[in-house]
């Protein structure tokens, strides 16, 4: 998975070779595999592979999105004021040990392309989800559920860049915001492991229904993707399907700086 090439994406003049797989099923396939921009296209990811991992696991490694350069970039902005909304200082909520900072409207062009380019076919997997637990379908655009997060009285951009410096941590929790939850995020890693931080794991802890929680770790490279439930999915039980909640968090960096870039496709309230 990690031999795959990032991706070139419009605005940062970075060229390169792009990826396709064939398109998936039971996850519909857009019209184009890759778009004829060179742009992360949701075609050029193996959707069925993803959306089975997802099941099993409630979490699923992406081929890397960004190339280095991308992630340079990302890393810069964040200590540029005027990107940002807001700041937070982990410590002075007992949220863990670190910074994070939420981008305002508009999103710099590479972060609004991934949020635009991913939602499609997650939240084909998302309404697959619903289906199963008798909910409400999601929107299938991301343009369709910002609407509807605005009827709910949710604005405020949810997506940002997480800074850990050594012993930086992130207390286990969920993304949730508001009413209206879209049940899968993404993070992407903007930094690489072992050379530029270490330790600094992603973790995530599955609580399933009468039986010990169970716990997940993810070590992504350096613009790799990590796909991964928000709140809850569906596991199969033996009444049929049962909700499963997932809680995730950042085991403590040793040395270095750990920057991630967090795409979550609800607004905040």
């Amino acid at each position: 998975m990690n031999a795959y090439e990032p991706p070139h994406i419009p605005g940062l003049e970075l060229p390169g070779p792009t990826f396709a797989v064939p398109a998936p099923q039971p996850v519909p396939a857009p019209e184009a595999a890759v778009a004829t921009d060179g742009t992360p296209g949701p075609g050029g990811l193996d959707w069925r592979a993803l959306a089975a991992e997802l099941d099993r696991e409630g979490v699923a490694l992406t081929p890397p999105l960004l190339s280095p350069e991308h992630c340079a970039t990302l890393r810069d902005l964040f200590d540029d004021p005027a990107a940002f909304r807001s700041t937070v200082t982990m410590a002075r909520h007992r949220f863990g040990e670190g910074l994070y900072r939420y981008f305002s409207y508009p999103l710099p062009a590479l972060v609004q392309e991934l949020r635009e380019q991913l939602y499609p076919p997650l939240a084909q997997i998302a309404n697959d989800w619903a289906r199963r637990l008798g909910q409400p379908p999601f929107a299938p655009s991301l343009d369709g559920m910002l609407a509807q997060c605005s009827a709910a009285g949710q604005l405020r951009p949810t997506p940002l860049v997480l800074r850990y410096e050594q012993g930086g941590y992130n207390c286990l929790h969920q993304d949730v915001y508001g009413d209206l939850i879209f049940p899968l995020q993404v993070a992407v890693m903007l930094d690489r492991p072992d050379e530029d931080f270490t330790g600094g794991e992603s973790v995530f802890v599955e609580q399933r229904p009468r039986a010990q929680s169970r716990p997940v770790v993810k070590r992504p490279v350096q613009g790799q993707g990590m796909i991964f439930t928000v709140n809850h999915r569906p596991v199969r039980s033996a009444r049929g399907w049962s909700r499963v909640a997932l809680r995730h968090g950042v085991s403590a960096v040793h040395s270095g700086q750990r920057h991630v870039l967090g795409v979550i496709f609800h607004d905040a309230r």
